[in-house]
């Protein structure tokens, strides 16, 4: 059998990031859509793909097996929707949507469709965060007590027209590096019992929050921001605690310490991995993916929602 073809809608930072990783299994990308031709082109001559400027002739293009939606999320509605219904499965960058609504219309056309749609949640593709949830879910740290994640960069560095920036592109750290402690915390505990945010909001878009989600007998409280750097993960048990040094970005590994003493995971969070095991569902007819279900794309989200409502977060799109 031979490599599975990729469409590629949008040609920026994630699509060259995660174009250079797939590159070394065995996967192609066929075709690139983009507004700005030249762009779309010098991305395809990389890669050894052909460029449109036309999204329909980009995704039937023989060869395509899938589309990767690698867009501004405000665009991943229209995009995941068209594709599907010209029956094309699909992997949407996170979020896959604004909000839960959104989400939603994408859910429901992968159903009406009977086509796969899974968002592009790379962590939970990964045996790092896996083995996590193996150890917490296990027992190895018996009753969980508390929950620290952080996870900021200096986004405000970027340049004033990015769109994590921009209001009118839902910029903001909740949207961009938010969803993924919150997913965090989904993928172990479930939905919470309560949900608490505060947060800065300045032109339009949140630079930082403190979000606590209460559980029974514990909360799990996170820290996004676009002022500084820190990424880190502490779950602390009534016998051991897991700690992840890095949660997210290329995490490597993951530290178990309980009474049996110390135990290191080391593993892989990349590109390939996510790509090669949502193929793989796609390849055995699956409509969902077992590693991020509807469910937790819809449930995360509506947190996100209410953050956003507590914050009185509004995009002007949304107005």
């Amino acid at each position: 059998m031979g490599k599975f073809g990729w469409a590629y809608i949008g040609n920026g930072n994630i699509a060259r990031s995660t174009a250079n990783d797939i590159m070394k299994g065995e996967h192609k990308i066929v075709s690139v859509y983009g507004r700005n031709i030249q762009k779309a082109r010098a991305f395809a001559e990389k890669y050894g793909a052909t460029a449109f400027d036309d999204f329909e002739r980009a995704v039937m293009c023989d060869g395509v097996d899938a589309v990767y939606i690698a867009t501004p999320h405000t665009s991943h509605l229209e995009y995941a929707i068209r594709a599907m219904k010209l029956g094309k499965p699909v992997l949407c960058e996170k979020p896959v949507g604004v909000s839960f609504d959104e989400a939603q219309k994408m859910i429901e056309t992968a159903k009406s469709e009977n086509v796969y749609f899974c968002e592009a949640m790379w962590t939970w593709f990964s045996d790092v965060a896996l083995t996590v949830k193996k150890w917490v879910l296990g027992g190895e740290i018996g009753d969980v007590k508390d929950v620290q994640i952080n996870y900021a960069f200096p986004g405000i560095l970027m340049p004033k027209t990015s769109r994590v920036l921009t209001p009118e592109t839902a910029g903001g750290a909740l949207l961009d590096i938010g969803i993924y402690p919150i997913t965090y915390c989904y993928n172990l505990f479930g939905y919470p019992k309560t949900i608490s945010c505060k947060g800065k909001i300045k032109n339009g878009i949140d630079l930082g929050e403190t979000v606590i989600l209460g559980y029974d007998g514990f909360n799990c409280t996170l820290n996004m921001s676009l002022c500084k750097l820190k990424e880190d993960c502490l779950i602390k048990g009534s016998k051991g605690s897991v700690s992840l040094p890095v949660f997210f970005h290329m995490a490597s590994k993951a530290i178990l310490k309980n009474e049996n003493g110390r135990q290191t995971f080391s593993g892989k969070t990349d590109y390939l991995t996510e790509f090669s095991r949502a193929a793989e569902e796609i390849k055995q007819g699956k409509m969902q993916s077992d590693y991020i279900p509807f469910r937790a794309t819809l449930d995360c989200l509506k947190i996100m929602d209410e953050c956003r409502r507590q914050m009185k977060l509004v995009y002007p799109f949304e107005k």
